[in-house]
């Protein structure tokens, strides 16, 4: 049978008892606690977050959406247009998942995380640092934010300057007067060296491993996630595979980073081959100064607090079929990227698998 309509609001402190524990409180957690709603289940939703917008809150300060408000919105709650711009910032999208959450009466323990689900009997145990839960089933929407990736080139330990990767990047300011190499070819690597060369006081060199590939200027997410879905919906009737977004390009062109783009101030350059103690190296010889690198490298799957459950394969994903691993039928992963439903980690995207998630996990607890 089915939970009691509502969200269990229980101190964990004893080991409290619900339907469906959620890890991970941002876009992906909140949808699907939209939707279990929904299906009159019991849950709470742990996340590590002393507040609500999920990764949204630690974004730059001139972070645009690619897509208008009314095309960024979770199930049942239209995003409101900002005043003055089509695409939204991030300090935006943060005020309307605070809303969400608030107008859901989610329950959310912010500042809760959770540590290890484990296998007990005929139910997940999920370990947090304020206590445990013990759950019909777990869905894990802890995204990737909190699992930067930086890759292991030569010189890293050698080079004196500042290193940080994306999730730290804030504002052109704090490198005024400085000489910064930008790393990555995908949409932050962009945006972020955009962002400091059309400052004017900074230096900027953007490195790529490969020439950056713009998307034609009239796209945005719409077509994004248009294209996203048409590619799965090709692959799960066994057509040829589409390409998906990948087969579209790799940088949306967002004003911004159009703007610097046409104005001559946003090339790219081969990446360099390693780093030295004052700057970087290519493989020809000639090398760059620098004060600081950002890596805009990517992230990994957050997926730690899962381990115990011994369900990674060798690349770091968990086999899902949908959004349910493949292995471990009470749990479901979500909003890690199309592995886990089309666009999943998109804020649009993100609703239909974790409706389908909602569902699939009220037919298993009515079995």
């Amino acid at each position: 049978m089915r939970g009691n309509r509502g969200a269990h609001r229980g101190s964990p402190d004893s080991g409290s008892v619900t339907d469906v524990v959620v890890v991970g409180g941002g876009q992906a957690g909140l949808a699907v606690g939209y939707h279990l709603r929904r299906q009159g289940l019991d849950f709470v939703i742990l996340d590590a977050e002393a507040g609500p917008g999920g990764a949204w809150q630690h974004m730059w300060a001139s972070l645009r959406l690619f897509s208008p408000a009314d095309h960024s919105s979770l199930p049942g709650r239209l995003m409101p247009i900002q005043s003055g711009h089509t695409y939204p910032d991030a300090a935006h999208v943060v005020d309307y998942l605070a809303d969400y959450e608030k107008r859901y009466d989610l329950p959310v323990q912010h500042g809760t995380r959770a540590e290890a689900v484990h296998r007990d009997g005929d139910r997940l145990l999920v370990e947090a640092d304020s206590g445990a839960w013990r759950a019909k089933a777990v869905i894990s929407a802890a995204g990737t934010w909190s699992r930067p990736f930086v890759p292991a080139l030569p010189g890293r330990g050698v080079f004196a300057g500042r290193q940080l990767h994306t999730v730290n990047y804030r504002r052109p300011a704090d490198f005024a007067g400085q000489r910064v190499i930008v790393v990555g070819g995908g949409n932050s690597g962009a945006q972020i060296a955009a962002d400091l060369a059309l400052d004017g006081d900074v230096d900027v060199t953007w490195t790529t491993q490969r020439p950056p590939r713009f998307l034609a200027d009239d796209i945005d997410g719409r077509a994004l996630f248009d294209a996203a879905t048409a590619r799965r919906r090709a692959l799960d009737a066994g057509r040829d595979d589409t390409g998906g977004v990948a087969s579209l390009g790799d940088i949306v062109a967002v004003p911004p980073v159009r703007e610097a783009r046409d104005s001559g101030r946003l090339k790219a350059s081969p990446m360099f081959e390693r780093l030295d103690r004052d700057g970087v190296r290519w493989a020809d010889g000639t090398r760059a100064s620098a004060d600081a690198v950002i890596w805009c490298t990517g992230f990994r799957p957050a997926l730690t607090h899962l381990a115990p459950l011994g369900l990674r394969g060798r690349r770091g994903h968990i086999t899902t079929v949908g959004t349910r691993a493949a292995d471990e039928p009470r749990l479901h992963l979500l909003g890690y990227g199309d592995w886990t439903g089309p666009a999943s980690a998109t804020l649009i995207g993100v609703g239909r698998p974790a409706r389908d998630a909602a569902r699939e996990i009220a037919d298993l607890l009515d079995a």
